[in-house]
């Protein structure tokens, strides 16, 4: 049913599964959620519906559909008895109001996603239309065997005191730990406390920006949103005077020379692009020194 809904959207239809008691759900399901029955029986719904529900957006972020103040809204459309959640283009929320009419705008280019709709937006007609009276043939429609779904979570870390001093640091091309007062382990980054001791650590310790790859895993596969074209190796460094590894990227050598053992050394950004983020480190490199025998590093692989 949801393959078939979204080709409906691709050709300019909206369409709803009707259940045995004569309500339309819009999007269709492919079970009835009230009573678990099977939903076969597909019915095509108005573009034009009426506000049940809204929230303003003053302030939308990068990855909102509209990049102007907008509402999200429930809306449900003349026919279905279930309010679909989309975007509502209006003025200002001052223009918006539960019951009001609104009807879709539909995208120029449409691939079958519920993006095919652009947005809602403030419609005059009064009159309810008379919609998903007669049933659709489900065979005549054939459903949408793929989509993608791009996801993006976007956050703000507190990095805490530890933290916010392991970056500060960096800016300054300067790599710091902390020592654990029981066990004397250094942990790069910072974490504040010792995770194997429990106890508070607050004893900073500078170490190299040279060290060992103790493991490292080459991608290979391209995926939506990656920002670094592969191959590349990503790898647990052991800096020198750290006790845990520290994960960054290598590169200036072919993936397929790097190895256990590779002694490296960071690869600082200029002074005009360093900041307090580990991308002041652009990645490591080889350092030329001879590599380290498995036997010294086994217990640090991760």
């Amino acid at each position: 049913m949801v393959g078939r809904f979204l080709a409906g959207l691709r050709d300019r239809r909206v369409f709803g599964a009707r259940a045995r008691d004569g309500r339309v759900i819009v999007p269709p399901l492919d079970a009835d959620p009230r009573t678990g029955e099977t939903l076969d029986v597909l019915v095509e719904v108005g573009q034009f519906g009426i506000v049940t529900s809204w929230t303003w957006v003053p302030e939308p972020r990068p990855n909102h559909p509209l990049q102007r103040p907008f509402a999200f809204a429930l809306i449900l459309l003349d026919g279905a008895d279930t309010a679909i959640l989309h975007v509502l283009d209006a003025p200002d929320a001052s223009s918006v109001r539960t019951g009001m009419r609104v009807r879709i705008r539909w995208r120029a280019e449409r691939e079958g996603s519920i993006r095919d709709i652009e947005c809602f937006e403030p419609n005059p007609e009064p009159a309810r239309g008379q919609y998903g009276v007669q049933p659709v043939d489900v065979d005549s429609i054939a459903p949408l065997s793929q989509i993608v779904t791009p996801v993006r979570l976007d956050y703000t870390v507190n990095p805490g005191r530890a933290t916010a001093r392991f970056l500060n640091a960096i800016a300054q091309r300067r790599i710091i730990g902390q020592r654990c007062p029981a066990c004397r382990k250094v942990y790069v980054p910072p974490r504040g406390s010792c995770p194997t001791c429990a106890v508070a650590s607050d004893e900073e310790v500078e170490v190299a920006a040279t060290g060992t790859v103790t493991s490292f895993c080459i991608v290979r596969v391209p995926y939506p949103g990656q920002t670094i074209r592969p191959p590349y190796c990503s790898a647990s460094i052991l800096l020198d005077g750290a006790d845990i590894p520290f994960l960054h990227l290598v590169s200036d050598i072919p993936v397929d020379d790097v190895r256990m053992g590779l002694r490296v050394e960071a690869a600082w950004a200029p002074d005009a692009e360093l900041g307090p983020t580990v991308e002041s480190i652009r990645w490591f490199r080889p350092s030329g020194e001879p590599d380290v025998p498995f036997e010294q590093i086994k217990e640090h692989l991760v």
